[in-house]
């Protein structure tokens, strides 16, 4: 394989890559880091990546593992917590400053849900991946990523909607 057809295999989904990266590890120094590895293992290894039938779902289950590793690792006490990816400029000071509140608030409610609907809501809601093939990534049935995927919503919203009203119900 030359590295013009590797290139045009692995493109097409390397920011895929690096947003499931950064869900996992929130640093985006790390998540770069993360890619650039997963990129790599998948160079060293294009021999092999024929017999892969979606080479996009094989580097997103390698995203998964490797970050999981690195966070079980000791580096991961050295991660640090910033969210800076979002920015609008056309919107009043008081407004901006609404819109970031409720985005942090939605990052820390997909942050305390279980492991498994955290890389759910990330890999359809975010990654924009079908059923079938999340249920492929995560070794699980259709029926289970759709019953996971309904209930991290329900839990985001209800915390959403609990916070916006602050407890008043």
């Amino acid at each position: 394989m030359t590295q013009t057809e590797f290139l045009n295999i692995v493109m097409p989904f390397k920011d895929k890559v690096f947003r499931l990266a950064k869900r996992l590890l929130i640093s985006t120094e790390e998540a770069e880091d993360a890619t650039q590895e997963i990129l790599l293992k998948l160079w060293n290894n294009k021999t092999k990546m024929q017999d892969y039938k979606n080479v996009e779902a094989f580097s997103m289950t390698m995203t998964k593992n490797f970050c999981y590793d690195k966070l079980k690792s000791k580096q991961a006490q050295n991660l640090k917590l910033v969210h800076s990816n979002y920015e609008d400029n056309n919107t009043s000071l008081q407004k901006q400053i609404e819109l970031e509140d409720s985005i942090n608030w939605v990052a820390r409610i997909i942050e305390d849900l279980p492991e498994q609907q955290r890389m759910i809501i990330q890999l359809r809601d975010i990654e924009e991946y079908d059923y079938d093939e999340i249920a492929k990534m995560l070794d699980m049935n259709n029926t289970a990523v759709r019953v996971n995927l309904s209930r991290a919503r329900k839990t985001i919203r209800e915390k959403l909607t609990n916070t916006h009203n602050y407890g008043i119900k």
